[in-house]
């Protein structure tokens, strides 16, 4: 399985764009550079009132696609 280790800091107001859908997707560099994109609403459950910060992993299958987001 292939994981990568994104650090997520989105303010509030950010999120709106993402929630409000305007913007559906997260574009992020993982700690070892490789560039990710994937689904904004796979971060909803971590949204708090200042947004969202905070390290994230994320899980791919094989084949590259998304399974598991995990805050660490």
């Amino acid at each position: 399985m292939l994981q990568v280790i994104v650090d997520i800091s989105l303010s509030s107001d950010e999120y709106l764009a993402h929630y409000q859908q305007r913007v559906t997707d997260v574009i992020a560099v993982s700690r070892d550079g490789r560039r990710v994109r994937f689904p904004s609403s796979l971060l909803q459950p971590y949204l708090l009132h200042n947004g969202i910060h905070g390290c994230f992993r994320i899980s791919f299958t094989d084949t590259g696609k998304f399974n598991a987001i995990e805050r660490l």
